[in-house]
């Protein structure tokens, strides 16, 4: 059943708000309260007749782990509210022969994959009710691209976030197997081109590579929301992808080496910095980033993939951080880094930078510690 808003506040009452308390929430209940309150602040104060580019589907994969968690069926309507207004579609032009894959916010960048993150909740709202019109456009989509001779669809890091978990969702609907066959191929030109081996971590995007480009210091220059992204991205391929996969440990060697690397670039505070290996080049908090990183530790715990004697307490500090600090009195997501590409000098990220990506994040966060709390 999902909690009451009488509960919520009982709750809330008891542990406080989650904000600067210095103690971060580590029962069920109390997890399942910060969830809602975090959620129901976002979903009363905006619309989820919104589009369907990528912020706001970052969001909704946040949105429907806090369903998964609640049952709180509001939830699951804003969600499908959002999926109708967009009529279950990412861009929408029809004509094939102008399909981009290049950054675009318009309707003929349909093969760009943060027009395509949407048919992740797209695919789970489907295995809710099994209309074909839910998945449709997604099906459609996704096999014209699979049916094309290139392998150069992610070219940046947050690509793999946006779309790796569509392959593995789609797959285990329709059982192609083309769906994990590209996956592989797609995953391996991403790797060609961002993955450092030395580190462990992923730039960006081709242009951040050393020494092209270096930090203020002079330093290989990470980006915090960037392997975020990926981490949290494999940990959801992980998830659905079969035990049998013959790629499975291609998979998991980055994901286990992406968890050695960012527990050591972790600061005491709990948070990563947006420029992960120099501080000094952007200092200070910053929440999508350590939020996708949290939940990504939180679900290798839980699942066993992790050692929880030597990950959990880089887990429990970004936890910490997310609800002493992150989280406001009234709900509220701060330190959110805006929308960009980079850790930027001199930016600014406060208690009242938020964003709907972020609050997407957190909850996966959160949903995740739901999940850890339980098996206590």
């Amino acid at each position: 059943m999902p909690i009451t808003a009488a509960e919520a506040a009982r709750l809330t009452k008891r542990w406080g708000s989650g904000g600067n308390l210095g103690l971060a929430p580590t029962k069920k209940a109390d997890v399942l309260a910060l969830l809602t309150k975090v959620n129901d602040h976002w979903q009363a104060t905006h619309t989820p007749q919104v589009r369907s580019f990528w912020d706001e589907a970052a969001y909704q994969t946040g949105n429907m782990a806090a369903f998964a968690v609640t049952k709180n069926k509001k939830y699951r309507h804003y969600a499908e509210d959002w999926a109708v207004h967009n009529k279950w579609q990412g861009a929408t032009s029809t004509d094939r022969d102008d399909w981009k894959y290049n950054y675009g916010e318009t309707p003929d960048h349909v093969l760009f994959g943060d027009w395509q993150i949407c048919f992740q909740t797209y695919a789970d709202l489907y295995k809710l009710k099994r209309e074909p019109i839910r998945i449709a456009r997604a099906r459609e989509v996704m096999e014209y691209e699979m049916s094309t001779q290139r392998n150069d669809y992610w070219w940046w890091a947050d690509g793999l976030y946006m779309v790796m978990p569509v392959m593995t969702k789609l797959y285990n609907i329709t059982k192609n197997p083309q769906y994990l066959d590209k996956l592989h191929q797609y995953f391996g030109y991403a790797n060609s081109i961002m993955y450092d081996a030395e580190t462990g971590l992923y730039y960006r995007d081709a242009k951040y590579v050393y020494p092209q480009h270096k930090s203020a210091n002079g330093q290989k220059d990470f980006w915090a929301r960037g392997d975020g992204w990926v981490f949290a991205g494999l940990a959801k391929v992980l998830a659905d992808l079969p035990a049998t996969d013959p790629h499975r440990a291609e998979y998991l060697t980055k994901y286990l080496g992406l968890a050695t690397a960012l527990k050591k670039a972790q600061q005491p505070e709990g948070y990563w910095t947006r420029s992960l290996l120099d501080p000094a080049h952007a200092p200070g908090p910053e929440t999508s980033g350590t939020a996708f990183n949290t939940y990504a530790y939180l679900w290798g715990i839980n699942n066993g993939v992790l050692d929880r004697n030597e990950y959990l307490p880089t887990a429990q500090r970004g936890w910490q951080y997310l609800t002493a600090t992150a989280v406001q009195p009234d709900g509220t997501v701060g330190y959110v880094q805006p929308i960009g590409e980079k850790a930027i000098p001199g930016q600014v990220v406060d208690k009242n930078s938020t964003s709907n990506f972020g609050v997407g994040a957190f909850l996966l966060a959160a949903s995740e510690m739901y999940h850890f709390t339980a098996k206590k």
